[in-house]
Parts: structure tokens; sequence; C-alpha cells
């Protein structure tokens, strides 16, 4: 097949145009490094290589943007390549945003356990499940939640004051706030005790 034609595209894509015919839009650095150029021969094998240099270069390319945009459990990064790219260009990418330490599921664990603790007030049950919900493995979980620094009374009283501050005088609230605490998986105990403290 004879590269006819070369004609840039917008995100820095190129049109190739193979035999007198538009045949795929390839990134344009990839053309560059594998020295593709009108008058050039190239062969189906090759073409194939060329896809998929270029699918792995736009991989990197977003999962660089997305890590840049904010951090990422692997399996969430993996899973928003997956949108656009191959499962195996997307397992691959993942792979290597992990091997540059880009990516790292502890690291990322414990700073969204925090946020989730502080922030939300959640109980460690129920971050347990968040972390799952991103694709965090089992022992990290377990050790990100075991290290969490935090009282259940004062957090239950953070969300009961900031929520639902007339629990105490209305009966109606007070079930409210009941329901919505176990739903962020706090224990009974903790909340009847949280609740008679005052």
């Amino acid at each position: 097949m004879l590269v006819t034609a070369l004609e840039p595209r917008r995100k820095s894509m190129t049109a190739v145009y193979l035999d007198g015919e538009f045949a795929i839009q390839l990134d344009t650095m990839t053309l560059l490094e594998n020295k593709i150029k009108v008058g050039r021969e190239i062969t189906d094998e090759q073409l194939h290589d060329l896809i998929k240099k270029s699918e792995t270069s736009r991989a990197k390319e977003k999962a660089l943007y997305l890590i840049t945009y904010r951090d990422h459990s692997r399996k969430e990064l993996e899973n928003k390549i997956r949108r656009s790219y191959s499962s195996e260009t997307a397992e691959e990418i993942a792979d290597k945003m992990q091997e540059l330490g880009l990516v790292n599921d502890e690291e990322y664990a414990r700073k969204y356990a925090d946020e989730l603790l502080h922030k939300k007030h959640m109980s460690p049950k129920a971050i347990a499940y968040k972390l799952r919900e991103k694709g965090i493995a089992p022992e990290i979980i377990s050790l990100v939640t075991q290290d969490l620094d935090y009282d259940p009374l004062s957090e239950i009283r953070e969300i009961l004051e900031r929520k639902y501050s007339a629990y105490a005088t209305d009966e109606k609230v007070k079930r409210r706030a009941i329901a919505y605490l176990q739903r962020m998986g706090w224990n009974w105990s903790d909340i009847k005790s949280a609740i008679n403290s005052d």
C-alpha cells in the first residue's frame, strides 16, 4: 500500500490516505517517529503496528491528563481509558502509570478514606465499601481502614449538628438522622450514645 496523502486533523491527529483513499486517522507523533511520509510503501503488518502504537500513545496522553486533573486508583484509571481504547491498551497503560509511580493505590486509598471520614463523616465500614467501588484491593482496604484515626461519637455528633440540628426536639428529624447515620455505616450503639449524650 502506498501512502498517497497525510492531512493534519484536530487533536494532534493525521488522516492517512493509502492508494488514493482515506484509510485511517493516526496520532501525528506516531507517524513522525515511524518516518511515515507521502510516497512510502507500507504493509498490512506495518499498518496494524502503527494503529497499535497510535492507540497506545493516545491512551497514555489521556491517562496523563486524567491523573494531572486528580488522583485515580489503578482500576479507576483503567476503566476510564477503556471507554475510548481497547481493554488490552487500557490495562497496559494503567500498569505503566503504576510502574512510574504516577498511580499508587495505597496512597490514593489513604487520601480518599481520610476525605470520606473527615469531610463526609463516613464510618470505616462505608469507607471500605467506597474503596471497593474504586477497585482497591481488599488487603489495602483493610490496612487503610485499620489506620483511620477517629472518634465515632464526635463524627456522629458532627453529622447531627450539621445536618439534623433539630434532632433533639423533633422526633421526625431524629428518625431521619438515625436512618442516615445507619446508611453511613455507623453502628447502632454509637448512634444511640451520640444522640443520648446531650
